[in-house]
């Protein structure tokens, strides 16, 4: 049965092999990327597959939040029902590493901004629904106070808290929705694959972005993750794993969302 499937950050790397893979399979898929011509030309790409699905575009600025409004009050408009949400965009480096609200860039779009698309789309997404967020093997504990942009870390520090954020609020929220919603997984695709993230930060050409996408279009379909709520899958080791310890403490995990939940109050106040 062909399913609706939502995958941010598709126009490039992992997310846009993912999508060729799933619109090929017949299934409907809704773009989602940052330039409107770049996503135009994958919109079109994708269209033009043999028996593929349909395909839809939608762009927004995941660093902006009301971009991110924006963008879940598109889906709505036009659908009803979501079947899979794809939490793929990541940012690692950049030039412009703070939002105009004064926080990393990299908290932002790995963090906050799928948290707030999930909890928009999520009246969309039934019990048979799929949430799937693209974590990282780089995880380390989150400095509260990085995250509310009091501090300004490295790229690295940076990246890897807001991976391990997005993995702890995935299992929060997996343990709220039980039996009432969606599964909630979090992904590591696997590491150093060729995505333009891994060659600006490294300077190497990475592995083949297949191996990721293969590990998206499988969470998003397969049965071994119909009952996989709230577990973390390593596609370095193939197979579901513990994430950081951090992730495993609901206290901390709860810390967390709490500190999510009041940036996303002050940003939507301002």
């Amino acid at each position: 049965m062909s399913k609706k499937i939502l995958i941010t950050g598709s126009t490039d790397g992992i997310g846009l092999a993912a999508a060729k893979m799933l619109a090929a399979a017949g299934h409907t898929v809704l773009l989602h990327g940052r330039n409107a011509t770049k996503l135009a030309a994958v919109e079109k790409l994708l269209s033009a597959l043999p028996g593929g699905g349909d395909v839809e575009s939608y762009p927004a600025d995941l660093s902006r939040m009301a971009d991110v409004e924006a963008l879940a009050n598109a889906v709505a408009a036009k659908h009803q029902t979501l079947d899979v949400l794809i939490n793929n965009a990541g940012v690692f480096k950049t030039s412009t590493p703070v939002t105009a609200d004064g926080l990393d860039v990299r908290f932002v779009v790995n963090t906050l901004a799928p948290y707030l698309l999930t909890q928009r789309l999520l009246p969309l997404l039934d019990q048979t629904g799929r949430i799937i967020n693209l974590s990282s093997a780089a995880q380390s504990p989150v400095n509260l106070q990085a995250l509310a942009g009091n501090i300004r870390l490295p790229d690295m520090a940076a990246y890897s808290q807001s991976k391990l954020a997005i993995t702890m609020w995935s299992r929060t929220m997996a343990e709220n929705l039980k039996g009432e919603g969606p599964i909630v997984v979090s992904v590591n695709p696997g590491s150093m694959l060729g995505t333009k993230m891994v060659k600006d930060a490294f300077g190497v050409s990475g592995g083949d972005v297949r191996i990721g996408a293969e590990i998206l279009y499988r969470a998003a379909l397969d049965d071994e993750f119909s009952a996989a709520s709230g577990q973390y899958f390593d596609n370095d080791s193939g197979r579901f794993a513990p994430p950081h310890p951090d992730a495993l403490d609901p206290n901390k995990s709860a810390e967390v969302l709490a500190a999510i939940k009041r940036i996303l109050a002050e940003i939507n106040s301002n």
